[in-house]
């Protein structure tokens, strides 16, 4: 499908609804009147780019890149930019916001500038390339203006070139930005506007306190453009805070939108995990797949073992050097490797069309970074997979995941033998039914092929369904179609889980009351302390909060039994943090704490 097909197909099926809702009052309206108004974007709509007030330039470069409706957050967008007014859009991933944005924020740049006059923060290295990239084909009517992208890693003395040279729009990173500021290599006094792109991304890499930094030391007149994925109370905080009366536009998707990615989960104890995702992957496993780990360590193990078996599968973690990360990026983009394994922070921004399957090998810290990991898949229009692990004491986090997505998540079992199987076969009758009604890209080859087997036949003595049959061979090669290794411990983890809930339905109806498991984005933790070694809550308050700074408050229920402890604390601990936990001594005994499972 082309650029121009999958981006027509995706607003045939796609029907949303625009909230819009303003502070900017008429000043007849009383004080504290509230004003909104909603909009059903339909395909009935006025369709295409004219009536925003975009110039014939623009319009053909749009027109040449296959773009001849725009989705709704550009709908909704557009005219207000176009008149300058600052915005707060929350939108998914894949909804064509950098678009949104960068189309209009174009067409009010002045010529002839030779300082920036727009600056785009984002969250990563791979999303600062993408939407520069984007403004740069945006911009190819006007060859004379010019799009940087600044990121750590890469020459600073090119980038203080680029500036010398002369800049337009700026696509960076707030790290590196700041840089630039302190030193005094970007001029930001012709500034006037600014993008807070994936501000919900910046706030969970912490790069919030940087953006707020920049924020103070920029022209106070200028358009402040944020969107968001999701608003937490402190991207709410900023938007009030830097933003002048926002317009703010929501796009809620209805339901068949959602419904492009099936999501399942399946539970899986740790010690089996590997084999899991390898039949996993056998399974669901089609023309691209990312795997999501929690640490460098983890994606370093799964890329080892998926190589040795034999898959085309790179790594992307952060010990890998920026390079290296664009070349991997490309190889995966155009299919050269099939597999990405990768943690949160290396692969935020990344925007590969042929993903069809994310596996979620760990469970994320949280519901956003879920949405945010599925959304790699079911792009432009496509459908797509995605699959999450959880342990049997994580099952119960599902539901925070649905929530998060609204769409019920499917309770499935680790593929058997028998389900592996019959997907082979079923895939191999397909491919082998395709090829026989496709017609050869060589079809002058074909004689040349017949006239081989009458030979082979007559050379051997075969008969036609032998040769069949050895063709057939070698197109599986030399490893066994069907899969016919160990698979009792599926059964077997069936089974407890099976035990396990019933004793957990009996605790309940014994207590009278449901057990008692960790609140809501806590996660319980086991340390080697107990009412042997007279330990006290006390005790393991004061080393927990003396060694993390966590507030006494935020500590959750704590359980002492003879030989061990189990304490509840706030979910996503950083692992340099629980590190230092580990080795941490509790009345003369190290914690050695563990995640409860």
């Amino acid at each position: 499908m082309t650029e121009q097909q999958q981006h027509q197909q995706q607003h045939k099926e796609s029907s949303c609804v625009v909230n819009f809702s303003t502070s900017a009052l008429p000043k007849e309206k009383k004080e504290g009147e509230v004003f909104a108004k909603m909009v059903e974007v339909t395909q009935q709509s006025e369709s295409g780019f004219r009536g925003f007030g975009f110039s014939d330039s623009l319009l053909k470069t749009l027109a040449d890149k296959g773009y001849s409706e725009p989705s709704p957050i550009q709908k909704a967008a557009f005219p207000e930019l176009m008149s300058g007014r600052d915005l707060v859009g929350q939108a998914q991933t894949g909804t064509g916001k950098t678009a949104a944005f960068a189309i209009p924020l174009l067409e009010r740049l002045k010529t002839g500038q030779k300082i920036p006059q727009v600056l785009v923060l984002a969250p990563t290295r791979e999303l600062a390339m993408q939407v520069a990239d984007s403004f740069k084909a945006y911009a190819a009517g006007n060859p004379r203006l010019k799009v940087t992208a600044i990121y750590g890693g890469t020459d600073f003395r090119s980038q203080i070139s680029a500036f010398r040279r002369g800049v337009d729009v700026v696509v960076g990173t707030p790290g590196r930005v700041m840089d630039h500021m302190r030193q005094g290599t970007i001029d930001t006094s012709g500034l006037t506007s600014l993008v807070l792109d994936e501000a919900d991304e910046m706030l969970r890499m912490g790069f919030i306190d940087d953006v707020e930094w920049i924020l103070e030391k920029l022209p106070e007149e200028r358009q402040v453009i944020l969107f968001s994925a999701t608003m937490p109370q402190e991207i709410r905080r900023i938007s009030k805070r830097y933003l002048n009366n926002p317009v703010e536009v929501t796009i809620q998707t209805k339901d068949r939108e959602s419904k492009r990615i099936r999501q399942r989960a399946i539970v899986v104890p740790i010690s089996h995990k590997l084999e899991a995702l390898q039949r996993v992957l056998d399974v669901y496993g089609g023309e691209g797949v990312i795997i999501f780990a929690r640490t460098k360590a983890i994606t370093l193990t799964v890329f080892e073992t998926l190589e040795a078996g034999g898959h085309q599968v790179a790594v992307l973690n952060g010990d890998v050097p920026q390079n290296q990360r664009e070349r991997t990026v490309e190889r995966l983009r155009s299919g050269f490797v099939n597999i990405l394994v990768a943690t949160d922070v290396a692969a935020r921004g990344l925007d590969v069309e042929r993903i069809g399957l994310v596996v979620n090998y760990d469970m994320p810290f949280d519901s956003e970074a879920y949405v945010h990991r599925i959304g790699r898949t079911g792009r432009a229009g496509r459908t797509g997979e995605a699959v999450v692990f959880v342990t049997p004491r994580e099952k119960r986090f599902i539901r925070n995941l649905e929530r998060a997505t609204s769409q019920l998540i499917e309770l499935v079992e680790v593929p058997d033998n028998k389900v592996i199987n019959q997907e082979r076969l079923d895939r191999l009758r397909k491919q082998l039914g395709e090829a026989a009604k496709t017609e050869r890209f060589h079809a002058n080859e074909d004689v040349l092929l017949r006239k081989l087997m009458q030979e082979v036949a007559m050379e051997f003595e075969l008969t036609s369904e032998q040769i069949a049959l050895a063709a057939l061979e070698l197109a599986v090669g030399p490893n066994p179609l069907l899969r016919q290794d160990d698979d009792d411990w599926i059964q077997n983890t069936q089974r407890i889980d099976r035990h396990r809930k019933e004793r957990s339905e009996r605790r309940e109806r014994h207590n009278g009351r449901p057990a008692r498991f960790p609140d809501e984005n806590m996660q319980r933790y086991r340390v080697a302390v107990g009412h042997r070694d007279r330990v006290k809550p006390g005790n393991l308050v004061g080393a927990i909060t003396g060694e993390t700074g966590l507030q006494g408050g935020m500590i959750g229920r704590i359980q002492i039994f003879d030989n061990y402890s189990l304490v509840d604390l706030p979910a996503g601990m950083p692992e340099d943090v629980f590190n230092s936990l580990r080795s941490l001594r509790v009345m003369n005994r190290e914690l050695q704490i563990a995640i409860d499972s």
